[in-house]
């Protein structure tokens, strides 16, 4: 009796290429999880959540001017 374990072996390496991919991939996505909870705390803040609004959208209060600085060599 012969009995050929080839294709189960090639099937049992693909899977544990694509268990390796998705591992990474879990542990990626863990981090940003991680990341995006962090930003949501400090959201929480409204002197964090005022900064961030003024940054990143230009809000600004009533008789409020922002001057954006063009980042130079140095800054960066």
């Amino acid at each position: 009796m012969c009995v050929n374990v080839f294709p189960d072996w090639l099937k049992i390496m693909s899977n544990n290429k694509e268990l390796a991919l998705l591992e990474e991939n879990y542990e990626d996505l863990l981090d940003k999880e991680k990341s995006l909870k962090a930003e949501v705390e400090k959201l929480k803040d409204p002197k964090y959540m005022e900064r961030y609004a003024k940054e990143n959208f230009l809000y600004t209060k009533d008789n409020e001017i922002i001057i954006r600085k063009s980042p130079t060599e140095t800054d960066e």
